[in-house]
C-alpha cells in the first residue's frame, strides 16, 4: 500500500510530504486549493499522462515520489520480469522538467513510462468523478461483468483463437479474390524467371565480370609490362638482366670473402635479395602464360552488356534482382499449389470457426452465470447506499461473434417501485451513477488484490443520509485495503481514519499549496467549514464534533 508521497514543485505545491495510515485517508479543503493536483501527482508517479505545464512556475522540473510497501505477489513478478529486484518497499519515481521531458525510475533505476504504468496497475485503482462515464458505455459494462467472472485467462485465449481465425479468413478471402488474375501473373512471373534465370548469374557475378572486363580490354599493356619486367629481372637468352648482374656480384665478393671479414654479411643479404628476385621473377612468368584469348574477351563484353540490359530493363542492380528472382519463384510457387493451400486453409478457417464458437459459447455461460451473482451483490451495496427500490440486471443479446465474444450487454436499471429496468444512460442521475459505480468497485475488490483504492469527489450529487451511507460503505472497504478519497462532504471527512487538509496561502509573489494532517480539534474545526462555510460557528462545530463522536463509537463498536 501507499506509504509516503512527496511532491516538489507540482503547479502551486511546493513541497509536500505526506504519510498516509493504512485504513481511511479523506482529504479535503477548499475549491481551488489544489486537491486535483494532488491526485495529479499520484496519477503522474503512476506513469500518467503529464504535460509540462504542471512544474511550477520559475522551477526547472517537478518530481513525484511515492513509497509502497505489503506489495502484492503479481506486481513482485512483473517486476522481476522487467529486471527489477524488490524487498519489502518498493520506491516509485518521476520527474518532470519544464521542457516537457519526463524520467522514471523504479527503486531508483531509469523505467520507460510504459513499464511504470504496467506495475502502477497492480499497485492503486484510482476512480475519479467522471469515471462514472465508464457506465456509459455497453463495452463497459460488459468488461465490468467479466472482470467479476475473472474471465481475464478465458478472454485472452479466445481472443487470440479468434485473431488467428481472422487472419486465415483474410488470406483465404485474398486467395479467392485472386484466383480470377492467377493465371496472368503466373505468365508473368514465368516470363520473368525465365528472362533473369537464362543469363545463369549469381550473386556477386556483376562485379567480378567487371574486374575480369577491365583486365581484358587492357591485356596488351599489361603484357607488355609484365614482359618487359620479366626481361630486366631476369632475361631473355643473352640479355643483361639484373638476376644476372647479382649472381656475378655475390661469385666476386665469394672470391675475397677469406681476405675480408666484412663481406659475409653483405654476401648473405646479397645472396637472399637474388632468391626473392627470382621468385618475383617466377611469379611474373605465371602471369604471362594467363593471357586473354579473343574469344574471351568476346564473351566478357556480351556478359557485361547482357547485365547492363537486365539493370535497365528491371529498374534495379543485379543482386537485388536475383533476390527477387527467389521471391518470384517462392511466389510462382505458391501460385501454382494455390487451389492445394487454399483447401488446406478453408479446412483451418472452418475448425477454428468451430473452436472460436465453442469458446465464446462458454465465455457466454460463465458470464450469465456471474451476472446473476454480480447483480444480487450490486443491488445490495445500493440498498445500504439508501437506493432501497434499485432493481439491477444485465440484458444479454446474442450479437455476432467478435473480439469479445458473442454476447451483446447491457446493464439496466430501475431506481423508483414499478418502473422496468432501463438503460444505465436513461434512467440514473449523477448522485445515483457514483453510488452505482462505488457499489460496483466495492464488489469488484473482492475479485482482486490492489491493496490501495483512490476515490477522486466521487460524491458528487450526493448530501443527507446517501452521503453519510457513503462515508459508511468507504469505512468498510477500508477495513479490507487501504483507501484515500477527496471529498467535499462533511460526512464523509468524519468518517476518516486520518484527515488531510490542503490549503492555499499567498504572499505578495507566490500562490503556496500545503498539505497537513489534522488533530482532532482541526478536524472539528474543518468539518465545521465544510457544513456552514463558517469554520467557528459554534452550531457547526457542535454538529461536527458530533459527526466525529458517531464515528469513534461506530468504530469501537466494530
Amino acid at each position: 500500500m501507499l506509504r509516503e508521497l512527496d511532491i516538489e514543485n507540482l503547479a502551486v505545491i511546493e513541497k509536500a510530504a505526506i504519510s498516509f495510515c493504512d485504513k481511511f485517508n479523506v482529504f479535503s479543503g477548499e475549491t481551488g486549493a489544489g486537491k486535483s493536483i494532488l491526485i495529479g501527482g499520484i496519477n503522474a508517479v503512476l506513469g500518467g499522462r503529464i504535460g509540462r505545464d504542471i512544474v511550477r512556475s520559475g522551477e526547472n522540473k517537478a518530481a513525484v515520489t511515492a513509497l509502497f510497501d505489503e506489495i502484492p505477489e503479481n506486481v513482485r513478478r512483473k517486476l522481476e520480469e522487467n529486471g527489477y529486484s524488490c524487498g519489502e518497499e518498493l520506491l516509485l519515481q518521476r520527474e518532470i522538467t519544464s521542457d516537457g521531458k519526463t524520467t522514471a525510475r523504479i527503486n531508483g533505476k531509469v523505467a520507460t513510462v510504459a513499464v511504470l504504468r504496467e506495475i502502477a496497475l497492480g499497485l492503486i485503482d484510482i476512480h475519479g468523478q467522471h469515471d462514472t462515464a465508464i457506465l456509459m458505455s455497453t463495452d463497459n459494462q460488459r468488461s465490468i461483468l467479466d472482470a467479476y467472472a475473472g474471465l481475464e485467462a478465458e478472454l485472452s485465449d479466445y481472443k487470440e483463437t479468434f485473431h488467428e481465425f481472422s487472419k486465415i479468413s483474410r488470406t483465404v478471402k485474398t486467395i479467392q479474390l485472386q484466383a480470377a488474375e492467377k493465371e496472368k501473373r503466373i505468365n508473368e512471373l514465368s516470363e520473368k524467371i525465365e528472362d533473369v534465370s537464362r543469363y545463369d548469374l549469381k550473386i556477386g557475378d556483376e562485379n567480378e565480370i567487371t574486374e575480369r572486363l577491365e583486365t581484358a580490354r587492357n591485356y596488351e599493356e599489361i603484357q607488355r609490362a609484365l614482359s618487359s619486367a620479366y626481361g630486366s629481372m631476369i632475361g631473355y637468352d643473352d640479355d643483361v638482366n639484373a638476376v644476372g648482374l647479382i649472381r656475378d656480384a655475390v661469385r666476386e665478393l665469394n672470391r675475397i670473402s677469406d681476405k675480408l671479414k666484412e663481406i659475409e654479411p653483405l654476401n648473405e643479404r646479397l645472396s637472399g635479395l637474388l632468391i626473392d628476385l627470382e621468385d618475383i621473377g617466377s611469379e611474373i612468368s605465371g602471369l604471362l602464360t594467363d593471357g586473354y584469348s579473343t574469344e574471351s574477351l568476346s564473351e566478357l563484353e556480351t556478359r557485361k552488356s547482357d547485365i547492363l540490359a537486365l539493370k535497365r530493363r528491371y529498374g534495379m542492380d543485379i543482386d537485388p534482382l536475383l533476390l527477387e528472382l527467389e521471391n518470384w519463384k517462392k511466389e510462382l510457387d505458391e501460385l501454382k499449389n494455390s487451389d492445394d493451400i487454399l483447401e488446406q486453409l478453408s479446412e483451418k478457417r472452418r475448425q477454428l470457426a468451430d473452436t472460436v464458437k465453442e469458446k465464446a459459447q462458454m465465455i457466454s455461460d460463465k458470464r450469465k452465470k456471474a451476472a446473476s451473482d454480480l447483480e444480487k451483490a450490486v443491488t445490495e451495496e445500493l440498498i445500504f447506499l439508501d437506493m432501497p427500490n434499485v432493481k439491477l440486471i444485465f440484458d444479454f443479446h446474442r450479437d455476432k461473434i467478435t473480439a469479445d465474444g458473442m454476447d451483446q450487454v447491457e446493464m439496466l436499471i430501475s431506481v423508483n417501485k414499478g418502473e422496468d429496468p432501463r438503460p444505465m444512460n436513461r434512467i440514473a442521475s449523477g448522485g445515483e451513477l457514483s453510488r452505482i459505480m462505488l457499489a460496483i468497485k466495492n464488489v469488484l475488490a473482492s475479485a482482486d488484490n490492489i491493496p490501495t483504492m483512490i476515490f477522486d469527489e466521487i460524491d458528487t450529487g450526493i448530501s443527507g443520509r446517501a452521503a453519510q451511507k457513503v462515508g459508511i460503505k468507504l469505512s468498510e472497504i477500508a477495513q479490507k485495503r487501504q483507501v484515500l478519497c477527496v471529498t467535499h462532504l462533511a460526512q464523509i471527512a468524519a468518517m476518516g481514519d486520518k484527515h488531510f487538509l490542503i490549503e492555499k496561502t499567498s504572499d505578495k509573489n507566490r500562490t503556496y499549496t500545503s498539505v497537513r494532517s489534522l488533530d482532532f480539534e482541526e478536524r472539528k474545526h474543518e468539518i465545521a467549514r465544510i457544513i456552514s462555510g463558517d469554520s467557528d460557528s459554534e452550531v457547526t462545530l457542535l454538529s461536527a464534533e458530533e459527526l466525529l463522536n458517531r464515528r469513534d463509537a461506530s468504530a469501537n463498536k466494530s
